[in-house]
């Protein structure tokens, strides 16, 4: 079973980690082309997108896995009567809603201030219906355990978001401004507006979003519009309260990026405004990317694992190891980006964003107790009791109200990245101790706290450390963090029989 979920991570982390990558290949084009005002009001529309698409999926995702874990594969009618009634729901939100979005977008871009915004908000419409409609047929080939399509599927939509975003923002915008390629000039002035560069952003990410959807066609075979009342209700009342999670995430993971421009003093940064400080932090925050993708990965495989064992008695004990391994992972992945941030940073387009690099440490570790807080959030899921969840997410999203309002006027971004960590870490604990109560897990709790606090010193240290010299501070820097790897390798070999007999009791 391990085995299995391990291969399903790779799979799924293939095409995270390198879509992932792949895209990350356009932090150096955005951070050069657009200016840090821009690249800053980017990240805010994408942090508002993230509200929308939890709204548009209402819960649905994890709803359709749910219901389809209750029955075998070769119950094959209700399987599907349990797709049609998923898609059905997803596919009348999104019409409905991007419907509303397209027809007033004049109205909105007139709230925010701005009318050149309208594009964006009408694009915007489309890229959030297409979002929505692919997470079906996408949980689909997840459940069936088609994970080789789902990785190329999506590895399919990168390249051409990350193709389109070269030739447009790359080739057709040093063309138009003279900076090279001079024999695509005339080209590129029929359609390219350098000064409206913000703009291609947001159109490229529809098309290339588009255009992965013939993909998934095979996906909808067998499917009628349907919803059974029965189920429908069902699925509604186990769905809603993750939509609630949902936006209290969204509050939690992107929300920071408002609060700093709302909140960040007059002249904190100098020559640098508000919006500009969300730039570099936004910027930053994609450093740390390495945990994130590997929580990514393992969410995609660890979803449909987790429903599908529920029902063994020896369940509990293999959610403690696959959680054991998962932290170590993790941890060593912390330990090896942070102690390589002069490298990274080389990443950001320009020198501008250097400034907040110093955050990353604790943003990469906010992340694993995300990624933690996952593990444990099976509790509730397996116990139908999601509301539960949403009571977290609540919690979480207090406590990044109050530490963002507190914070950001004392430490800037600073502020947000310890919010952040504040947040999931109050979380995991909420959510460990109400799973002892209600699924109890004997989770390895004394190994995984020693694993990341002795992460966490290892780091401070070796960041702490003296030197100037480059190559000096990163050998030495890397031989620490070698040693740290090797000695939690040694130690997990030594107590390989006992984690083995933990996993085969009864």
């Amino acid at each position: 079973m391990l085995k299995k979920l391990l291969s399903d991570t790779a799979l799924y982390g293939l095409s995270s980690v390198l879509g992932r990558l792949l895209n990350y290949l356009l932090v150096p084009l955005h951070t050069v082309v657009l200016s840090l005002n821009h690249y800053g009001e980017v990240s805010q529309y994408y942090a508002y997108a993230a509200f929308f698409n939890v709204l548009y999926t209402f819960g649905m995702e994890t709803a359709f896995f749910r219901f389809t874990a209750q029955y075998k594969p070769e119950q094959k009618a209700e399987r599907q009567a349990v797709f049609n009634t998923a898609f059905s729901v997803i596919l009348s939100i999104g019409l409905v809603g991007s419907g509303l979005l397209w027809l007033s977008a004049s109205t909105i871009a007139n709230y925010v201030g701005d009318a050149s915004h309208i594009p964006f908000i009408r694009w915007f419409a489309g890229i959030f219906f297409i979002d929505a409609i692919v997470i079906i047929p996408f949980a689909r080939l997840r459940i069936e355990n088609k994970a080789k399509k789902f990785a190329a599927v999506r590895l399919t939509n990168i390249l051409m978001s990350l193709v389109l975003n070269y030739a447009v923002l790359g080739l057709c915008h040093w063309a138009a401004t003279g900076q090279g390629f001079l024999f695509l000039q005339d080209f590129a002035h029929l359609f390219y507006e350098p000064e409206a560069a913000m703009s291609y952003v947001f159109l490229i990410n529809l098309v290339a979003n588009a255009f992965v959807l013939p993909f998934l066609i095979p996906e909808l075979k067998g499917y009628t519009f349907a919803l059974n009342t029965n189920l429908y209700k069902k699925m509604l009342a186990y769905g809603y309260p993750i939509v609630l999670m949902g936006l209290f995430f969204c509050i939690n993971e992107v929300g920071n990026r408002n609060f700093l421009e709302w909140w960040l003093p007059a002249g904190y940064y100098g020559q640098y405004s508000a919006i500009d400080a969300v730039g570099i932090f936004s910027g930053c925050y994609k450093l740390s990317i390495f945990i994130t993708l590997a929580v990514q990965a393992f969410k995609y495989a660890a979803e449909p694992f987790f429903f599908g064992r529920a029902a063994d008695k020896n369940s509990p004990q293999l959610f403690a190891v696959v959680m054991r391994y998962f932290v170590i992972a993790c941890t060593l992945m912390f330990v090896g980006v942070s102690l390589n941030l002069d490298i990274f940073k080389h990443f950001l387009g320009k020198p501008d964003y250097w400034e907040g690099i110093g955050v990353v440490p604790i943003l990469l570790l906010a992340n694993i107790f995300l990624g933690i807080y996952y593990n444990l959030a099976v509790c509730f899921k397996l116990t139908d009791k999601t509301i539960y969840g949403a009571y977290m997410g609540f919690a979480g999203s207090l406590i990044t109200l109050v530490g963002n309002y507190c914070l950001i006027p004392l430490l800037g971004y600073w502020g947000c990245a310890w919010s952040t960590l504040v947040c999931y870490g109050g979380m995991c604990v909420c959510c460990y101790v109400w799973g002892e109560r209600h699924f109890p897990v004997p989770y390895f709790l004394k190994s995984a706290l020693f694993v990341l606090l002795s992460a966490s010193v290892l780091v401070w240290f070796c960041l702490q450390l003296p030197i100037q010299e480059l190559y000096r501070r990163l050998a030495i820097g890397n031989g620490l963090g070698l040693l740290y790897a090797l000695l939690v390798g040694f130690y997990e070999y030594k107590n390989f029989g006992r984690v083995q007999k933990t996993l085969l009791k009864e």
